[in-house]
């Protein structure tokens, strides 16, 4: 099971989102969506990393990728974002059953929900609460089709722990969570993640097999 820290940086505390995706540019370590779950079936691996940190009320991961195919069809939050190129963030509290998981295409339209699984007790975040969810890609914020070449993409995300029902004063030592990568729909579909999944078949909704983020004072 991978780990990865989560430091408090105080400069966050003052940047907007397209300053934070500076910042992050500058620091921290990247940590890699390397599990090639289902080589047989979808043995292509774009090259997919990212960054954590927090400020005081908020988790930020700037998500760094390079792949052959890029797709935004989706601009509307709560779109199957996971069939355009994707990148998603799940996470679970202790002693939750639940988990919450947040999915973005690469101009940050998001699919955000707090569920049991798949296709249990789905509870899909308000439109206001949505608007707290701050994004800023490097490929602007319009819908287009897919474009096939080699490109690069950068999303930076800030997710308030309020969301997370997180109160600032108790954050938690360690939360459960898995990163991943995936275009179901492009022209050529991918899945990768961050923590091994040991599954069949392609299913990021697997809480038994998330990894844990460590949250530094």
């Amino acid at each position: 099971m991978k780990t990865a820290k989560v430091e408090y940086n105080p400069a966050l505390e003052s940047l907007e989102i397209t300053e934070a995706a500076i910042l992050f540019e500058r620091n921290y370590s990247f940590e890699y969506l390397d599990m090639l779950n289902w080589p047989v079936q979808f043995p292509y691996k774009p090259d997919c990393r990212f960054k954590i940190a927090r400020s005081i009320n908020s988790l930020l991961i700037h998500f760094k990728v390079k792949e052959r195919n890029i797709r935004a069809t989706f601009a509307t939050n709560h779109e199957p974002v996971w069939e355009d190129s994707c990148v998603e963030f799940f996470c679970q509290l202790p002693g939750q059953k639940h988990y919450f998981n947040f999915e973005f295409n690469c101009i940050g339209t998001c699919l955000a929900t707090k569920r049991l699984s798949r296709t249990e007790d789905v509870i899909p975040f308000k439109s206001e609460e949505m608007n707290l969810i701050k994004r800023f890609s490097t490929l602007g914020n319009t819908s287009f089709e897919e474009c096939s070449g080699n490109f690069e993409w950068k999303l930076t995300v800030e997710i308030p722990f309020s969301l997370l029902r997180i109160r600032t004063d108790e954050l938690p030592n360690v939360i459960k969570a898995n990163f991943y990568k995936c275009g179901d729909e492009t022209s050529v579909p991918h899945y990768l993640s961050w923590n091994n999944i040991m599954t069949k078949e392609p299913d990021f909704h697997q809480p038994e097999f998330f990894g844990e983020l460590i949250f530094e004072a």
